[in-house]
């Protein structure tokens, strides 16, 4: 339990960002699955673009580290280009 006013305020703030990174990060999650499933060049070619900036986006508010975006953007763009 908090102590302090601005400590219950802190609870709060990071209750309600981590839900919303949360939602960011598997929404991003189901993006990714859905390209690497995706069987045609043109469909994998437009979802690519649209990917890649979500993967851009978590990692500049560091909810997944700059690394990790760029593995899967690598791993992405080497299956979109293998059609």
């Amino acid at each position: 339990m908090a102590n302090h006013p601005s400590a219950a305020k802190r609870n709060r703030q990071n209750q309600k960002r981590r839900l919303s990174n949360r939602y960011f990060a598997k929404t991003t999650r189901n993006a990714v699955k859905k390209l690497r499933t995706v069987t045609e060049k043109e469909e994998a070619k437009e979802l690519y673009p649209k990917v890649v900036s979500m993967l851009d986006r978590l990692a500049k508010k560091n909810i997944i580290h700059k690394n990790k975006a760029a593995n899967l953007k690598s791993g992405l763009a080497k299956k979109v280009n293998s059609f």
